[in-house]
């Protein structure tokens, strides 16, 4: 199934708090029960934005997410391969 990463803009995004973090990880959660074929693997949490790696079938079902949950999806761009550095070996 795709990988995708999802760009949100989230100002201070940076500067949440742990208590905030939670709250917005358990949102998606609820989300996410309610749409099994997405899964949430990480997120990377920046200044002012964070970067969600999913699996899903589709961008679509992203956005439903995002929708349902009151989540800016500003640009999602689909994995198209991963490399690291053993792909120098």
């Amino acid at each position: 199934m795709p990988k995708f990463v999802i760009e949100r803009e989230i100002p201070g995004a940076g500067a949440l708090s742990e208590r905030d973090l939670k709250a917005v990880s358990q949102k998606s959660c609820k989300v996410l029960r309610d749409l099994p074929d997405l899964q949430w693997l990480q997120s990377y949490v920046t200044g002012d934005k964070l970067y969600c790696v999913y699996i899903a079938p589709n961008e679509e079902l992203i956005r439903e997410h995002a929708r349902q949950g009151g989540f800016p999806a500003n640009r999602i761009s689909q994995v198209m391969n991963i490399i690291d550095p053993t792909t120098a070996e």
